[in-house]
């Protein structure tokens, strides 16, 4: 990719405009100045301290993953970034296959249970699957653990999703908030010992933004862009501000939110 490009996921916002609805105060960051800070780091590339993960999300066959993955190629010095589609997975266990299986490939190790240390940026269900591979496996059938340094999520349902409820399939039960996952998940591992860092547009109905992080933490929630033409959950994933804080952190850099989520707004 030409650097000297504006990747792909930096247009959209831009041809919108910048103005917002509700800032937040832990997140106090414009379209314009989170621009910005992606082009001084496009110019400026530095080394990721380890390989990067992108997991698309539900029904996604790639798109996201893969302009997601163009984006930090774009700010960093020849980064092992792995792709992986959930698009045909249909259930969990198979999404810890699969990505268990795409690490291994490309970062080969020694150790059973634990993959090699990977940085992780989970899109919307992807975000919920990497933390379901990370956790101790529910069966011995896979034993191996997806070994996360730090997790980043974007409009992901990691306490449930409130569309799961309408679902049907086992695989959809899942994602509700009430799933056996989610019970699982709080009992065998509450408090993750890696950084999470979820990010939420306001209004967004499919996951609900009280469920976009782990319970009893508060999601990094931005204002939806006026005239996008599309709903607030997609808005999430090609959001620049999102992406500019998730590069800024991969680079070891100061971040562009504060050490403390906001709550989220009542009503």
């Amino acid at each position: 990719m030409n650097k000297r490009l504006l990747p792909f996921l930096a247009l959209f916002p831009l041809l919108i405009g910048c103005a917002e609805a509700q800032s937040n105060p832990s997140f106090p960051v414009t379209l314009m100045s989170a621009h910005a800070a992606v082009m001084d780091m496009i110019h400026n590339p530095k080394a990721l301290p380890r390989p990067l993960v992108i997991i698309g999300g539900y029904e996604d066959p790639g798109i996201l993953q893969t302009a997601s993955s163009q984006y930090f190629k774009a700010v960093a010095t020849d980064p092992k970034i792995i792709i992986v589609s959930l698009h045909d997975c249909g259930s969990f266990d198979e999404c810890r296959a699969r990505i268990l299986t795409a690490v291994d490939s490309a970062c080969p190790g020694t150790d059973p249970n634990w993959t090699a240390e990977v940085d992780v940026v989970g899109i919307s269900l992807g975000g919920l699957a990497a933390r379901a591979c990370a956790a101790p496996p529910q069966t011995t059938s896979i034993p191996q653990r997806l070994k996360i340094a730090r997790l980043f999520t974007l409009s992901s349902p990691l306490a449930g999703a409130k569309v799961a409820k309408l679902g049907f399939t086992s695989f959809q039960k899942e994602i509700r908030p009430d799933s056996d996952l989610q019970k699982y998940l709080a009992k065998a591992e509450p408090d993750p010992k890696y950084e999470i860092y979820s990010y939420v547009h306001l209004g967004d109905e499919m996951v609900g933004p009280e469920n976009a992080s782990i319970p009893g933490r508060n999601p990094y929630w931005l204002a939806n862009i006026p005239l996008v033409p599309i709903l607030p959950h997609e808005q999430m994933m090609v959001d620049e501000r999102a992406y500019a804080d998730i590069a800024r952190r991969l680079r070891g850099e100061t971040p562009l939110t504060l050490a403390n989520p906001a709550p989220l707004p009542k009503g």
